[in-house]
Order: structure tokens, then C-alpha cells, then sequence
């Protein structure tokens, strides 16, 4: 699918579908058009979709008529409208079409111009089924094209960018764990740095060792899949420092020996989409050649219940030297960040965010809507949620008190991996935080925001959006 800017009007386009924004109880300019709305009893509520023939006053063979409501919408609205552009499309079987322009709340025509890309682009995604005979077609839309008065594509390109980063996501995360393990994590940096020329190093189970990160290594021990720690960076801004980012790489989560229920554990091959972000994002940034500084970590293993895995009870030493009891294998993301943070002081970063499917309590509190956020600067928390807004990525922020942290104690070591008393998201934040006193750190919790149950099963793609919204804002 492909993307253009276009100076030419939708009454003067002569391709095969242009689009008209129709608001309620508002007649249209064009009277022919304006009586087949009434013909057909036409609701231009919000997405609504009407596909017409040969309309009078339009050179296209077909004109999707799209409701926007009662006024210029906002921009939730507008992605309601996108997605019903999308179904619509695939529906009708469009081959090409043109957008026009439109007026969305409190945003310029950048916005709009990226965000349809986006969105658009993203939709087109298809889950590809495992050594499948037949390729899923999902559509034939071949070229979209978006009014505009000037001929920059500069916004749509950024866009298309983003849903290609997204892209590389949602297919890292859809893949099965016998196929995505850490290895092949590890190939998959290896071929980002090889097409955008980046700086990947990957270091093996007894590089780890020798850096004393037994904490991550006592997740990985019970797996026949060796633990990886991989490292990614893109420099095209001089000596400024770099913004890292760390995800989380569960390959798949079986809970170790504090094993989890049956169902539904084959969703924990989608415990690794904080390590499949920060990827998307590196693709994204990198595609789009900004000017900046970006390193993102990967501390990525399998967690499996082996004979020689760890057991509830027993103590880590970490790279930082602070001691952890494990109370429970199942939190074993924190375990294996707590050391990758550790690790990031090496880059001397401006900012450290990790991203991770760290806990079911922040679908409790959140459901799927927002991610989770956390932070030790609320400058950083900020700009995070101004990014998840712009991008409508979004986040909520919740605390770090050491009220919580108090939580974390244990009688045998520095802290247990496992609060008391319930907060389990915010806890979890606590224990990492432990280990980025040095440095400007975030936390965004995403277990309710990377994937989708039911019939739409499958890896989103989130936090793509604002993360890459975030990094562009540093510029």
C-alpha cells in the first residue's frame, strides 16, 4: 500500500473511491448528492458509512460517503472515522481513493496527515499464520491518497514510519514461542543494525555471568533457551546523550515454578511486547533519520519450571549488588529488568524508560485503555503523557510513594521480588526503582495495553505510537 499527497480535489479524482466527510443535519453543497443521502436514510453519526455509485458532481466511480456527527470532530472521534474508513475499504474491495481535508479539533493538518497514515497503515496489518499455503488477503487497496494544499509529504512519511515500527511489533509478539525466542530476538536486532546501520552487541550467558547479573540469570536457568542481554543503538546526534529504552523479553512466561493456571497461558507468548516496542520504535526512529541519540536494551530469556530452575525462597545477588528473595517466580519481569537497568548506566542516558508487561494488576486498574505509568521525575512523567496524548497512545499515571515501597521487605535479603498488601503495579514499579536512583527514569506497565483477547486476538503494537511521539518531541 502506498501513500500520496495530492493537490487535486475529491469532485475532480477519477480513481476508483474518493471519501466525503458529511456532518448531521447539515445539507451538503451538492444537491444530487445531498437527496441519495436522504434516499438512503443516512445517519452521519460518528464513522458511519454509505458506499455510492456515480454520483453527480464526482468524476470517481464510487464516493464513500463517512458521517463525522454533529461538528468538527475531536481527534478520538477522527480515529473512529479511520477505522471505518479502513473496514469500508476492505469491504468494497477499493483499490485506490482519496481522502480530503479535514478540520480536527485543537490539531493542525500535521497531525492529520500522520495520524491517517498511521492509522490507515496499521490497519493493513495481517496476522500470518505458520507456513500458510495461501497469503492472507486481506484487502486490494494499493494507494491512498490525502489532500493537502501544499506538496510535503514530510508528515505522511513520519506516520507511515510509526505503523512500520508498529508492524515489526504486533509480528514479533503475534509469532509463536517456539518460533520468537530469545535467539531469535537477538537475529532480529542483528538484522535492524544491519539494514539501518546501527550498533548491536548481544551478550551470551556468561558475558551476563561475569557481570554478576544473577538476578536475570536465575530466570533463564530453567530454560533450555540461553538468556540474552541485546543492545541496539542508532547516534545521529553528535555526543548528545542517549534516550534508552529497555523491554521486557519473556519469550514465554510459564510462571517457573510458581506456575500459572492452564488457561489462557498461551497469551505469555506475548510477555516479550515490551522487548517487541522498543524494536518497533528503534525501526521507526531510524527510518525517519532523526536527530537523535536512541539505545534500546533487551534483557530477553524463557521462564520454565526445569529441575534446575529457581524455587520460591531462594536469593539473588544483582548487578547492583542489592540482594533479592524470590517469593514468587511468576515475577520474574522485575528480575530481569532490575538487572538490564543496572547495565544501562554504561550509555550515560538522558532518560531511562522501560517498558514491560509487568503485572494483571494494572488491568485491574486500568483495563485496556491506558498503559501504566510510574516515574521518579515528573518532568519526564510529563512529557510521557503529553506524547501518549498527541500520539492517542495513552498513559495513566500512578504513584511511587515509599509508603509502597515499604511493601518490598524481606527478613532474608535487600528486598523480596513481591509486594504485600496488594498495589501489586505500583510495587512492582517500587523494586525497579530501586535500581535507577542515578538517572531519570519512567516505567510503563503494559500488560492491559500490547495485546487483545477474543476474536481479534493479537499483539497491538502499543506503546509504538508515543514512544517514537516522545523521542521526536526531544528534538
Amino acid at each position: 500500500m502506498e501513500f500520496f499527497v495530492t493537490h487535486q480535489s475529491v469532485e475532480h479524482y477519477s480513481g476508483d473511491c474518493a471519501v466525503a466527510f458529511i456532518f448531521k443535519d447539515i445539507a451538503h453543497q451538492n444537491k444530487d448528492l445531498q437527496q441519495l443521502l436522504k434516499l438512503n436514510r443516512f445517519d452521519a453519526i460518528v464513522g458511519a458509512t454509505l458506499m455510492l455509485s456515480r454520483v453527480s458532481g464526482y468524476k470517481t466511480k464510487r464516493l464513500l460517503v463517512v458521517g463525522l456527527g454533529d461538528s468538527s470532530p475531536n481527534e478520538k472521534n477522527y480515529i473512529k472515522v479511520l477505522h471505518s474508513l479502513s473496514s469500508a475499504f476492505s469491504e468494497a474491495k477499493v483499490k485506490n481513493v482519496v481522502i480530503p481535508d479535514i478540520q480536527i479539533d485543537n490539531r493542525d493538518e500535521s497531525w492529520v496527515q500522520s495520524t491517517t497514515a498511521r492509522v490507515l497503515k496499521n490497519a493493513s496489518y495481517q496476522v500470518e499464520k505458520v507456513d500458510a499455503k495461501e497469503k492472507n488477503e486481506k484487502g486490494i487497496l494499493e494507494a491512498i491518497s490525502i489532500y493537502s494544499a501544499n506538496n510535503d509529504a514530510t508528515e505522511i512519511n513520519k506516520g507511515l514510519a510509526i505503523a512500520n515500527g508498529m508492524a515489526l511489533t504486533r509480528r514479533l509478539g503475534d509469532l509463536p514461542s517456539n518460533i520468537c525466542t530469545p535467539r531469535y530476538l537477538a537475529e532480529t536486532a542483528k538484522s535492524l543494525a544491519k539494514s539501518y546501520k546501527l550498533d548491536c552487541e548481544v551478550l551470551e550467558e556468561s558475558d551476563m555471568e561475569a557481570l554478576g547479573m544473577n538476578s536475570l540469570l536465575s530466570v533463564s536457568k530453567g530454560s533450555s533457551e540461553p538468556g540474552k542481554l541485546i543492545s541496539l543503538s542508532y547516534k545521529n546526534a553528535g555526543e548528545d546523550q542517549p534516550v534508552v529504552l529497555v523491554g521486557k523479553g519473556v519469550t514465554f512466561d510459564s510462571g517457573g515454578i510458581s506456575l500459572k493456571p492452564g488457561s489462557k497461558m498461551d497469551e505469555m507468548k506475548f510477555d516479550m511486547c515490551g522487548a517487541a516496542s522498543v524494536l518497533g520504535v528503534m525501526r521507526a526512529v531510524a527510518e525517519m533519520k532523526l536527530k537523535v541519540n536512541l539505545t534500546v536494551v533487551v534483557p530477553t530469556v524463557e521462564n520454565m519450571p526445569a529441575h534446575d530452575a529457581s524455587k520460591p525462597g531462594d536469593v539473588v545477588k544483582t548487578m547492583s549488588g542489592q540482594t533479592v528473595e524470590i517469593l514468587n517466580t511468576d515475577a520474574e519481569g522485575r528480575l530481569i529488568l532490575c538487572d538490564a537497568l543496572t547495565y544501562c548506566e554504561k550509555f550515560s542516558p538522558k532518560v531511562v524508560i522501560d517498558i514491560a508487561t509487568l503485572t494483571g494488576a494494572v488491568i485491574v486498574a486500568l483495563g485496556n485503555h491506558h498503559s501504566g505509568l510510574m516515574a521518579n521525575d515528573q518532568v519526564l512523567a510529563d512529557d510521557l503523557k503529553k506524547a501518549g496524548s498527541n500520539a492517542m497512545d495513552t498513559v495513566w499515571q500512578l504513584p511511587l510513594d515509599e509508603e509502597y515501597d515499604e511493601l518490598l521487605k524481606s527478613n532474608f535479603a535487600d528486598m523480596a521480588n513481591l509486594g504485600s498488601g496488594g498495589a501489586g503495579t505500583v510495587t512492582a514499579a517500587c523494586f525497579l526503582a530501586r535500581f535507577t536512583k542515578d538517572y531519570r527514569w519512567a516505567h510503563l506497565d503494559i500488560a492491559g495495553t500490547a495485546w487483545l483477547r477474543g476474536s481479534k486476538k493479537g499483539a497491538t503494537g502499543r506503546p509504538v505510537p508515543l514512544l517514537t511521539q516522545y523521542i521526536m518531541q526531544q528534538i
